[in-house]
């Protein structure tokens, strides 16, 4: 697998992240569509992520030595191509009968980085034997939603170590779902043949009873919900560095350090869980303050562009992820439409390096950002 995917398997006039949107639209169906576009709430915090990296200008420079110039980085240990990662995406074969095999594909193809769902509809080993051997390809990273069960979370974890993973990346800005009003109103469901496989067997939960005036909610699920204390017994239990997904907060990015996981991503679940939280871009530099490079941040949420890419890195972004874009790319053109998305991003952050006069991202900084003051 190697070189750039071929624009004839492309939409006709398919030449942005946003056009890989609007025509994904009419390939799904308005319960695929609902689960993957939507958000919590009144989708202020959808906007928001998007908005806020428009917000952001760039400081162009003229007649800057840039020849030679890369987008490599250092990321735990390891140097890649690029700084653009695959974010867990659930339920992938949604979109494409491929699924979550055809992103895996792709993302190796392109030297991308992929963090594999818990709940990805094909089997973490089948994508872990597709992609290891490959050359050239980015990180392979298992991302985890703590289960009720300890026995099963070990066990999901062993076999995630087994199969050749290379980090865990903990969720932990969901102990509950959004209220998510787009599926509500599509009535959204799992269609046949699709579901959770890399959950199966897992055991029923033994809620406690609840009594008259108790919340199904705070005294039944969230009796469940993992606190930092199960970091620590997961730290425990695995040698594979972990990253914590869902970081928003100073003092839980500084908390995270003092537990030491091996990095950090700042993310508001795609404004899916929590509707009205800032923005990421917005967040992104006081979580950089408060790590103080103790240890890498990444960052998600609304990158659309190779302009965003660029600008997390000069707010102080370790890599950047990317979720809804390129599962808008599986749905028009499988693993194809997939490495068109990676394409197109770092087509268009080498072009934006270029003209701010950035040679590399180790250069990124906040001075290749327009200051209006």
């Amino acid at each position: 697998m190697s070189g750039a995917p071929s624009v004839s398997q492309i939409p006709p006039g398919v030449v942005t992240l946003e056009d890989h949107a609007v025509h994904a639209q009419t390939r799904l169906d308005a319960n695929a569509w609902a689960y993957f576009s939507g958000g919590a709430g009144d989708e202020l915090s959808v906007r928001a992520n998007r908005s806020a990296w428009d917000a952001q200008l760039l400081q162009p420079r003229v007649l800057q030595p840039v020849a030679g110039g890369h987008t490599r980085i250092e990321l735990l240990g390891r140097t890649l191509a690029h700084p653009i990662l695959l974010a867990p995406v659930a339920y992938q074969r949604m979109a494409h009968p491929d699924g979550e095999l055809a992103s895996a594909y792709a993302a190796a193809a392109l030297g991308a980085g992929m963090v594999l769902s818990t709940q990805s509809s094909i089997a973490m080993e089948t994508i872990a034997t597709t992609v290891l051997s490959e050359s050239g390809r980015g990180p392979l990273w298992f991302q985890l939603y703590l289960q009720h069960d300890k026995g099963f979370n070990r066990e999901l974890v062993q076999r995630a170590e087994r199969a050749g993973f290379e980090a865990l990346v903990l969720t932990v800005d969901a102990p509950t779902q959004g209220a998510r009003d787009r599926e509500r109103r599509a009535g959204f469901r799992l269609p046949a043949g699709i579901s959770a496989v890399n959950l199966a067997g897992l055991p029923a939960a033994n809620d406690p009873a609840l009594q008259a005036g108790q919340s199904a909610l705070f005294d039944g699920l969230l009796s469940h919900a993992p606190t930092w204390d199960d970091v620590a017994w997961l730290q425990a239990q695995t040698r594979l560095p972990i990253l914590l997904k869902g970081i928003m907060h100073p003092d839980d990015a500084r908390q995270a350090v003092a537990t030491g996981v091996a990095g950090i991503v700042v993310s508001n679940h795609g404004g899916r869980t929590l509707d009205t939280v800032p923005a990421t871009a917005t967040v992104l530099p006081r979580i950089v303050q408060a790590v103080d490079g103790r240890l890498p941040v990444l960052v998600d949420g609304g990158i659309r562009r190779g302009t965003d890419v660029l600008k997390a890195m000069a707010l102080g972004a370790s890599a950047v992820m990317v979720g809804r874009p390129y599962v808008y790319g599986l749905a028009n053109a499988g693993a194809v439409g997939v490495a068109h998305v990676l394409r197109l991003l770092r087509d268009e952050l080498e072009i934006a390096m270029a003209l701010c006069g950035c040679a590399n991202l180790a250069q990124a900084s906040p001075a290749l950002l327009f200051d209006p003051g």
